[in-house]
């Protein structure tokens, strides 16, 4: 559609995925605190009116910008859980598979759900509780994998295997070893035998 003045609307939807493209990159880059709303509307090229339409709050944008990144990395495990093949085994181990590629990437900064709880450490907080939903969403994953080995105890497993990876993230972030990938994917077949004796 084409108003009077002869300018091409943008539909509404399509600012509210520039305001978020915006808002992932400032916040994963530079942290939530120190990316400000105004920073924000100048990368997205919007208006403060049109934010506040969206989101009435900077809280309320980061827990977007957090649901739609835990919906991306839902579709990337379980497409390295279905390109593992039917070994029960690789499947699980699936997710140090997708770890390492994720580290090896040029923008990886680390876990934005680890940096949103330390920013926001208050478990009422809108982000504090995005973040807590999307680490029980991918240890639910992990257990219905573990599930399907011979483990005596499936969902301590999955613990034992979520503990090891969020260990690897912050090793690969603090101390730019992607290989942190790899050494926790050894690791978690170790617990992986231990798991079935």
């Amino acid at each position: 559609m084409t108003p009077p003045d002869g300018t091409t609307e943008v539909p509404v939807s399509a600012k509210r995925t520039e305001l978020l493209d915006a808002a992932w990159r400032l916040f994963y880059r530079d942290g939530y605190h120190a990316a400000g709303i105004d920073t924000v509307l100048a990368e997205a090229g919007v208006a403060k009116m049109t934010l506040y339409k969206h989101f009435p709050s900077k809280e309320e944008l980061i827990a977007a910008v957090l649901e739609r990144r835990s919906k991306e990395l839902e579709v990337m495990f379980e497409t390295a859980v279905a390109d593992a093949g039917r070994s029960a085994t690789k499947r699980l181990l699936a997710i140090f598979v997708m770890m390492g590629a994720w580290f090896r990437m040029k923008d990886f900064n680390g876990c934005a759900f680890i940096k949103a709880v330390a920013e926001y450490p208050d478990p009422k907080s809108k982000p504090h509780q995005v973040a807590a939903a999307h680490k029980t969403m991918l240890l639910t994953r992990l257990r219905a994998l573990a599930e399907a080995l011979p483990a005596r105890n499936p969902e301590t497993l999955a613990q034992a295997l979520m503990f090891l990876g969020e260990g690897a993230i912050v090793t690969a972030h603090m101390y730019e070893r992607p290989e942190a990938a790899e050494e926790a994917a050894e690791a978690a077949k170790v617990l992986v035998a231990a798991a079935a004796k």
